[in-house]
């Protein structure tokens, strides 16, 4: 059965200021993340990096995230969540100073790797400090609202970034995101008597027993290949819009800035309506597989170059709304697949490297594509081929979660 916040018992009432403050920290690393992206050209030419060694810095975060954010997980849960949350704010704004101190490559490099290990501290550790500050009437809809910590980060630097560029270069992104980094710190501080996880019990079983049993259910796994599903299909609008608005429509920095930054961010409303959705008891399975029938039928619109701009936008701002469903589903399934916190960060590290799958596969695949026969309408073949993918896992989470269900209340 899904674990009570305390010893004593389910809190009270939830704490929302708890819950946004841990949020926040969520928004901040995602905001650090997407910097680099937004910031690329400007760090080639004051570092004099070739091609190959700004494809390094610009994924360096997600490749470690691919290999590493499992075992993230599981040390969020042996160390405690707010203990690492708090060490992953600290190790980012690290490594955001040590960028601004950097001369070379092989330095800038190696503060992006300390800002990538801050993130995956804060974002597998984050979601257990949202379910302590919560009740369990409040927690999937808690934990739906932390799924639009990713859209809502990376939206708010790209829309800033043009702006802060212009007052002070690269080096002005980063001293913003470093102060969202300390700010989130502070309000982690400020909430952290909400954020108090019970010990294990005495016969608990250790850490690696507990994150065997996690992993051992197939349901997480069917999760995490959704959310890699997803996150492919999102990743190819990203690389696709600003592209397609630079180099087709010829649209000056701040339109293509403009309307690629309100795509990604229509993104967090589709995650407070999963949240919402959630909370009333609609099944997370059905959630995925109907917001990749929407994604995937909307890309066939993105990628079909006979239909107004004006409608292919609006097929882009459909897939990342109706897509956010999938996050908030992936990501809120923790109330109901751990058995305990120490089971939290596991589940999360998962998701994670799920996610972060998509991301790294994607590029590649969408180069491929394209090279082909030159044409981004090639693309179209992925984002729609994840969306069906995703549609089958769906159905397979809904399926098997009434068996799971089943099975607790026959043995109750």
């Amino acid at each position: 059965m899904p674990y009570a916040r305390s010893s004593g018992g389910p809190a009270a009432q939830t704490s929302w200021p708890a819950v946004l403050a841990a949020t926040l920290c969520g928004v901040a690393v995602a905001a650090n993340v997407g910097k680099v992206a937004i910031t690329l050209d400007l760090l080639r030419s004051h570092f004099h990096l070739d091609l190959l060694r700004a494809g390094w810095v610009s994924s360096a975060i997600n490749s470690l995230a691919v290999s590493v954010a499992l075992a993230f997980g599981m040390l969020g849960d042996r160390l405690g969540a707010l203990r690492l949350c708090l060490s992953g704010l600290c190790v980012a704004l690290l490594g955001g100073v040590a960028a601004l101190f950097s001369t070379d490559y092989a330095s800038l490099l190696a503060s992006r790797i300390a800002e990538g290990a801050g993130y995956m501290a804060v974002a597998v550790s984050a979601p257990a400090l949202l379910s302590a500050a919560s009740t369990p009437r409040d927690r999937r809809f808690a934990l739906g609202i932390w799924g639009a910590y990713m859209p809502a980060g990376i939206g708010l630097v790209m829309i800033l970034t043009p702006l802060l560029t212009r007052l002070g270069g690269w080096q002005a992104v980063w001293l913003f995101t470093l102060a969202l980094l300390a700010a989130t710190a502070v309000g982690l501080l400020r909430f952290r008597t909400h954020y108090r996880i019970p010990p294990p019990a005495p016969d608990a079983a250790p850490i690696l027993s507990s994150a065997r049993q996690a992993l051992g259910n197939p349901l997480p796994w069917l999760l995490a290949f959704s959310f890699a599903c997803w996150s492919l299909q999102h990743f190819t609008l990203i690389v696709w819009l600003p592209t397609f608005l630079r180099d087709q429509r010829s649209l000056s920095p701040e339109w293509v800035a403009l309307l690629s930054c309100v795509m990604v961010l229509v993104n967090v409303p589709g995650n407070l309506l999963g949240g919402t959705l959630l909370q009333r008891n609609l099944p997370r399975g059905y959630l995925i597989a109907a917001a990749s029938v929407v994604t995937g039928l909307s890309a066939v619109g993105v990628f079909s170059p006979g239909l107004p701009d004006a409608l292919r936008y609006l097929c882009c701002l459909l897939v990342s709304f109706t897509g956010g469903l999938v996050p908030s589903s992936v990501l809120s399934s923790t109330a109901s697949l751990a058995r305990s916190p120490r089971q939290i960060g596991t589940l999360q590290g998962l998701f994670m490297q799920g996610a972060n799958l998509g991301q790294f596969v994607g590029p590649p695949m969408i180069a491929a594509a394209v090279a082909a026969r030159g044409d981004w309408q090639d693309a179209m073949a992925l984002p729609v081929g994840a969306a069906i993918i995703a549609i089958g896992l769906g159905l397979a989470v809904h399926r098997l979660e009434r068996r799971q269900q089943r099975a607790q209340v026959a043995t109750a």
